[in-house]
């Protein structure tokens, strides 16, 4: 029987733009700290991903000892020093509405010039509680960052294998964005996993992922296409929920995983 272990862990700072791979990620109370703590809205304080910006997937962030260090192409660098005195907004994720402090009016014209696009740079108060959705929820003080409604995103390498052997030209993981990816389990074994242990910190398995165009979006030249998301429509599709992909968690504790931790499934059941 093989063994379950990490061999990925991601954070993406900035909501929709590139990830940081990492060799170890403390969870705190949101899911890993640095994980979705900045997003960008429009005028209205809407949120906006690469579902309609696809250019986001060429911002790369980096973390530095000053704050939060942003690069893209043909602009210069951008560093993001964490203002928690700014402007305090509203603003709207999905049905959500979050408190959050504006970062500023030079990371707004940074990020607009380069996406072309009247945006503004917000971070979440640190004041502020954004609960998951209490129909998937293991405790009602379970909550999150800016992500798309949980914790923690993760996907099985073999899952992903299994994918791309139906395609004609693979893609690689950051398509989907996970936070923990896992090897040594089987194709889609994910689906059956209700709890799991990783390190010290148990994880609640609580609902698959929904996947959007976002999938469909090249995150080297931020260029569209059809796949995967058209073959992936024609076997993990689930009427009225979806084409499903991964798992999303919320955690029960809190600690520090790295890459190499076993994932010990404590409790599966039918997918």
């Amino acid at each position: 029987m093989s063994t379950i272990h990490v061999s990925g862990l991601y954070v993406y700072p900035v909501k929709s733009c590139a990830g940081i791979s990492l060799h170890g990620a403390l969870v705190g109370r949101r899911g890993f700290e640095n994980d979705r703590q900045y997003m960008l809205t429009g005028p209205s304080g809407l949120f906006l991903t690469q579902r309609e910006l696809p250019r986001l997937a060429l911002v790369s962030p980096s973390l530095a000892p000053a704050g939060l260090l942003l690069q893209a192409p043909g602009v210069a660098p951008l560093l993001i020093t964490s203002a928690d005195g700014g402007a305090r907004r509203s603003v709207v994720v999905w049905r959500d509405q979050c408190e959050a402090v504006d970062q500023g009016d030079h990371a707004a014209a940074w990020f607009s010039a380069f996406l072309s696009a009247p945006v503004r740079l917000v971070r979440m108060a640190e004041d502020f509680s954004r609960k998951v959705n209490r129909d998937y929820a293991l405790s009602p003080s379970d909550e999150t960052g800016f992500g798309d409604g949980y914790p923690f995103l993760l996907l099985g390498e073999s899952s992903l294998a299994d994918l791309n052997s139906r395609l004609s030209t693979p893609v690689d993981m950051r398509r989907f964005r996970p936070n923990i990816v896992v090897s040594g389990s089987g194709a889609y074994a994910e689906d059956s996993w209700r709890r799991l242990r990783i390190g010290p910190v148990e994880f609640g398995v609580v609902k698959p992922c929904a996947r959007c165009v976002i999938t469909t979006t090249d995150q080297d030249t931020a260029e569209r296409g059809r796949e995967p998301l058209a073959t992936l429509a024609t076997y993990r599709n689930v009427p009225g929920r979806g084409v499903m992909f991964g798992q999303n968690l919320i955690h029960t504790g809190r600690g520090s995983v790295r890459v190499g931790d076993f994932a010990e499934v404590l409790e599966a059941g039918a997918p």
